[in-house]
């Protein structure tokens, strides 16, 4: 008996214990073992005082140590399944978030500069979080029609706000004066100027024999007009269009020495201006003819004839009073005579022509028009303008992003104007107002915490072609294309109601859309903006022009921008550029303030949205589709191009690679850990750059500001391409083929240039096609 029990027994009977010990992580599935030596069965140490009683039998060992292992096996597979769903809910949270269909909010993080070991996500003690809808709905409840009426009535009789005089100085003051109330931070930009104004009387005259007889002499005038008198034949060229230039020279009109009378519209006056200058005009006459411009016979427009934005006499660098220049100017500069006039002096100059009546299709109101006389009746134009020296301010104010307060979107509206600029400075300045008030107090008092940053701006010198906001791009081009993601024009935001007008950038298109949606038309209560303007919104969408200040944004410095406004279809607002730019006549539009606030509410969803979500809200993959659209536009004349020696594979190439690194970067937003700011931060950076990757890099931003190859200015861009490919379709003899070859060059290398930023990091780049 004895020696059984010492063999069943051995030295000493031990046991193993397993116990499930919590972790302070909340996983369960830690297993631990202890190994110990028991004597609580009783007796001495090692020798049980009934040894059979103390050894269980060894089947039940066997089971025993069966159902140890079981358990644990259980254990870690609950342990697994509770960590796989907590991980899948928290993807789908993220998800919902990015796309906004879920009420869903991350605390805001601190700043991606902290050490790695500091980089987890940061519990901020504050107001309740607030999700997407809750913040869209936020907004449209404190915007206030009312304080819209206020903000506007500011211009009531007032005469004139001119860039760098009493009024605009004023009225800047006063805009920062309500900025500090409002912002984390506030600051002026001065810049000085040159401008042109009106230093004597312009005169409009007929010579008929040896008698001058006078046909107007207007207030208003035309900056930047070649200052003296000429005189020639009068030529009706219906818009002043490339076009209508073209067809009066097909039928073997001359417009050399003549002075061409235009009717505004269609494009800005100074393209008008350029295009008659190429033709051999030495001088401009621009009415607004009743057939587009319904209201008053006697309406004189203010304009400039500056074929650019900025002050055209320090092209391509800031206006800041420490720099000296050399004495350069803008090649954008007219060097004819330009004068605008009203319809009724149009009709005056009409019945003294006893020519050709004006084509059916060039329609115009002014009772007998004639293209030209076929008597030697001759125009005289005199312009009398000066040059002056001005200082402009631009006010900002900002409220600063708690994740990334170095990234920011940019909200601005033109502040000065010839005349009262109700319409034309007035209503934007309003809503900027507006939407300051009112993001400010969703910051400050219901804890909305935006991850970037918002900047207000208040520009100056807006009527002499963009230049305050010009010269601020300027001035800091170096750190804006990496900072600014995103420009919200403000400018005109109504000059009707029975339409949608709207400018942008394709990276916008998505969000606007998605806006449009969540906005209630102001004329249809029950319905959204979205139902008006319709599913095909796009095939609508308005190319910006040169008197659109968000076109620099663009186009120079590489920033997706948007502007938004209502209108009249298929007319024009009358009194815009007029001394009858009046809060009066503008109040004539139905249900003003209501459209005014359907405008602040779509401009403050997008900057709400853009400094909201997680990834920027940025459709970098809408450029293949304009890419793709080009090139099914191109590939009609590939057989034509093979005949020069030329091909236009490598161009189809580069926008495949384009396509190709889309997919790779949302291949790799899927697959990202959304929730880390480094890694996001890197992407988004990736985003917000593909808008300046479109900037050829090839060309001087001084000599070719407009370096964007969608939508710039210049013979780099993909219009001007297929113009020469339309050229050559037509009069084979007409192209140059080196000339084409540099323009596929150029166009084909910043395609794939784009290509290559898109793709990421270096390792990730090649030279191949």
């Amino acid at each position: 008996y004895d020696y059984f029990s010492m063999q069943l027994n051995g030295e000493s009977m031990s046991y193993t214990r397993f116990s499930i010990a919590r972790q302070t992580d909340g996983d369960n599935s830690h297993v631990e073992m202890n190994l110990s030596a028991d004597d609580e069965g009783g007796g001495e140490m090692g020798r049980p005082e009934h040894p059979h009683a103390s050894m269980p039998p060894r089947w039940r060992s066997g089971k025993n140590f069966c159902f140890l292992i079981i358990a644990a096996v259980l254990l870690l597979l609950i342990g697994f399944l509770i960590g796989y769903l907590s991980y899948r809910g928290r993807m789908q949270k993220a998800s919902r978030c990015l796309d906004g269909s879920g009420r869903c909010e991350l605390t805001p993080t601190a700043s991606y500069l902290a050490d790695d070991d500091e980089t987890e996500e940061e519990e901020v003690p504050g107001p309740q979080i607030l999700y997407w809808p809750d913040l869209r709905d936020l907004l449209s409840n404190k915007l206030s029609s009312k304080n819209l009426e206020a903000n506007l009535r500011q211009r009531e009789n007032k005469y004139s706000f001119e860039a760098g005089e009493s009024e605009d100085g004023r009225t800047a003051h006063e805009i920062h004066d309500q900025f500090l109330g409002l912002m984390d931070e506030v600051w002026d930009d001065e810049h000085y100027i040159k401008l042109q104004v009106k230093g004597g009387n312009n005169e409009v005259s007929v010579l008929e024999g040896d008698k001058e007889v006078l046909l107007e002499s207007p207030d208003p005038y035309v900056a930047y007009s070649k200052s003296g008198s000429v005189s020639g034949k009068p030529i009706f060229v219906n818009y002043g269009l490339k076009a209508d230039f073209r067809r009066l020279q097909n039928q073997d009109v001359s417009l050399n020495g003549a002075i061409t009378i235009l009717k505004a519209g269609k494009i800005t006056l100074a393209e008008k201006v350029a295009n008659a200058k190429a033709a051999g005009a030495v001088g401009v006459l621009m009415y607004l003819d009743p057939y587009d411009y319904k209201k008053e016979d006697d309406l004189v427009p203010f304009g400039h004839a500056h074929l650019g934005t900025g002050d055209p006499f320090t092209p391509g660098f800031p206006s800041f009073n420490h720099t000296q220049f050399p004495p350069v100017e803008s090649s954008g500069l007219p060097h004819i005579v330009v004068q605008t006039i009203s319809s009724s002096a149009v009709g005056q100059l009409f019945r003294k022509m006893d020519g050709k009546d004006c084509f059916q299709e060039w329609k115009s109101e002014v009772v007998g028009c004639k293209v030209m006389s076929k008597t030697n009746i001759t125009v005289k134009l005199t312009v009398n303008n000066v040059m002056v020296d001005r200082k402009i301010l631009n006010i900002f104010g900002a409220i600063k992003g708690f994740e990334e307060p170095d990234r920011y979107v940019v909200i601005g509206a033109q502040r000065d104007s010839w005349g009262p600029g109700a319409a034309k400075a007035g209503v934007g300045t309003a809503i900027l107002l507006e939407l300051a008030r009112v993001i400010s107090d969703m910051v400050k008092k219901d804890g909305y915490k935006p991850r970037r940053s918002i900047i207000f701006a208040s520009w100056s010198a807006g009527d002499f072609g963009a230049v305050g906001a010009t010269e601020w791009l300027e001035g800091y081009s170096a750190i804006l294309h990496a900072k600014a993601f995103t420009y919200i024009n403000l400018d005109a935001a109504v000059l009707g109601f029975n339409h949608v007008k709207i400018s942008a950038s394709p990276l916008l298109y998505t969000l606007l859309e998605r806006t449009l949606k969540g906005v209630k038309d102001p004329m249809r209560d029950s319905k959204s903006l979205f139902e008006r303007v319709g599913s095909d919104w796009v095939k609508t969408v308005v190319p910006l022009g040169l008197d659109n200040a968000a076109f620099p944004f663009l186009t120079s410095a590489g920033i997706p921008v948007v502007s938004f406004g209502f209108c009249n279809k298929d007319e024009e607002y009358s009194f815009l550029d007029t001394s009858q730019d009046t809060v009066e006549n503008l109040k004539k539009i139905n249900n003003l303030y209501g459209l005014m606030r359907a405008a602040a509410e779509v401009a403050g969803q997008i900057a709400l949205r853009l400094t909201h979500d997680h990834e920027l809200f940025l459709d970098f993959e809408r450029y293949s589709e304009e890419l793709l659209a080009f090139q099914k536009k191109f590939l009609i004349y590939n057989e034509k191009i093979k005949d020069l020696g030329l091909t236009l594979n490598w161009l189809f190439y580069a926008r495949g690679d384009f396509q190709r690194a889309t997919d790779a970067l949302r291949r790799d937003i899927a697959n990202s850990d959304r929730e880390n700011r480094i890694i996001r931060r890197a992407l988004n950076d990736r985003i917000m750059k593909v808008e300046y990757d479109f900037l050829s890099p090839y060309l001087s931003p001084k000599d070719v500001p407009f370096r964007h190859i969608f939508f710039g200015k210049g013979p780099h861009t993909l219009q001007s391409l297929l113009e020469s490919l339309q050229v050559l379709e037509s009069s084979k003899g007409k192209v140059d083929a080196n000339v084409l070859k540099q323009q596929l060059a150029l166009a084909t290398w910043t395609i794939k240039g784009a290509a290559n930023a898109l793709a990421g990091d270096i390792w990730n780049t090649d030279n191949e096609f």
